[in-house]
């Protein structure tokens, strides 16, 4: 179950809003993050956008690969793009 964080922020010069830090941390939010942002009548939701980095690093796992494994199927894939 997700917990719900209220708190109150202060729009700064050039409309300018600063995250909590304990929110970015839980968020996995960094300076450069990019986050999307969506406009619902008087709403404001903000969202972060995962890189493939963020991806690999924090996001779900579905598969365990090794690095080898991992590497053989790039050279594979390399070889086949190749060819065309």
């Amino acid at each position: 179950m997700s917990q719900t964080i209220k708190k109150r922020i202060r729009v700064g010069r050039r409309r300018t809003i600063v995250i909590p830090k304990y929110v970015a941390e839980k968020l996995g939010i960094d300076e450069g993050s990019i986050l999307e942002m969506e406009v619902s009548g008087d709403s404001i939701t903000l969202k972060p956008i995962l890189s493939a980095v963020d991806l690999a690093l924090r996001g779900r796992k579905y598969v365990k690969i090794s690095i080898r494994e991992l590497e053989k199927i790039s050279v594979e894939e390399q070889r086949r793009l190749m060819k065309k």
